[in-house]
C-alpha cells in the first residue's frame, strides 16, 4: 500500500546457506521476520517436539539475526510477550504491565521457554529489532489464526484481561519503526488490557447478535491442554511515546475489527 519494494525470502531458518542466498540475491536494507513454530493445532505441539521447536525458534532465528549483522542489515523480529505472567509485583487488574526490560517469569509451556531464550541471547545483536506481539487480532474474522476467531470457535473461553496486538494497527507502524531504524525490545501491543468476555460482547454487539460462549476456570482449562498459558499486561509506554497516535485495545478494536466486520444495524 506504500509502494515500498519488497519480497518474501525462500530460504528456512535453519538453513543458513538459503538465508545467504536470499540476501545476496535481493540486496534488501531491512529484514523482517515473522517465522517461528507455534505448533498445530496450538503450542501443545511443542511439548512432544522439543527439538524441532528448538531448531526454528532459537537456532534459526538467531542464524537469521547473525546472517543480517555481517550483512549490516536491520532486522525487525515479530516476538512474543507470552513469556511473562501475573505476578506480585504485576498483579491482574492493576494496570501495572511487564516493561521491556524485565525478565521473563512464564515457562510454564515449551513454546514460550524458547522464545524467552532468544529473546535474552537476541538483546547482543546491536542489529535486532524484537516486537513483543500477543494473542494477535486482525480484521479478517475467516483467518483460523486470528485470535477473535480462535475463541468464537472454543467450546469453553476462560475470561482473563490481557494485553493484545491489532494488528490493522500495528503492521504499519512496524514499517515505520524500520525506517527509524529503531533496535532493542518493544511491547508491541495496544495499550491496556482486555478480556475474553468482553471482546466476544462486542463480537455479539457488531457481528452476530445470537452469538453465546460459555467460560471456564484456569483450573478446568489445565484439563484440556497439555502446557499452561500466558496471561499478562505489557506495559505500552514505549511505544506509545514514539507512535503518540496508537489507540488503546479497546478503541483500536472497534475502529478496525468490529466496525469494518460490523452486521448488526446501530
Amino acid at each position: 500500500a506504500q509502494a515500498i519494494p519488497f519480497q518474501y525470502a525462500s530460504g528456512r531458518l535453519e538453513d543458513r546457506a538459503s538465508l545467504e542466498k536470499d540476501i545476496a540475491e535481493v540486496k534488501p536494507t531491512h529484514v523482517f521476520n515473522a517465522a517461528g513454530v507455534t505448533g498445530r493445532p496450538n503450542v501443545d505441539w511443542c511439548e512432544s517436539h522439543k527439538v524441532e521447536t528448538i531448531r526454528t525458534n532459537v537456532v534459526g532465528t538467531l542464524t537469521l539475526a547473525d546472517v543480517c549483522r555481517q550483512h549490516g542489515l536491520l532486522l525487525l523480529n515479530y516476538a512474543t510477550g507470552c513469556i511473562f505472567e501475573y505476578d506480585s509485583g504485576h498483579p491482574l487488574g492493576s494496570g501495572i504491565g511487564f516493561k521491556e526490560n524485565d525478565t521473563p517469569n512464564f515457562t510454564g509451556s515449551f513454546y514460550s521457554k524458547t522464545k524467552a531464550m532468544v529473546e535474552d541471547l537476541l538483546k547482543n545483536y546491536d542489529n535486532v529489532c524484537t516486537l513483543r506481539v500477543r494473542m494477535p487480532i486482525s480484521s479478517d474474522l475467516s483467518n483460523p489464526r486470528n485470535f477473535i476467531t480462535k475463541i468464537t470457535r472454543y467450546e469453553k473461553v476462560v475470561d482473563i484481561p490481557n494485553s493484545m496486538t491489532i494488528l490493522d494497527e500495528l503492521l504499519p507502524i512496524s514499517i515505520e519503526m524500520a525506517k527509524r531504524n529503531l533496535t532493542g525490545i518493544w511491547n508491541f501491543t495496544n495499550p491496556g488490557v482486555v478480556s475474553h468476555n468482553e471482546i466476544l460482547e462486542m463480537y455479539r454487539e457488531y457481528v452476530d447478535p445470537n452469538f453465546t460462549w460459555k467460560n471456564f476456570t484456569l483450573e478446568e482449562q489445565a484439563k484440556v491442554i497439555v502446557a499452561p498459558r500466558s496471561n499478562n499486561e505489557l506495559d505500552a509506554i514505549k511505544l506509545k511515546t514514539e507512535f503518540p497516535e496508537l489507540l488503546s485495545i479497546k478503541d483500536s478494536l472497534v475502529k478496525y475489527v468490529f466496525q469494518p466486520n460490523q452486521k448488526v444495524k446501530a
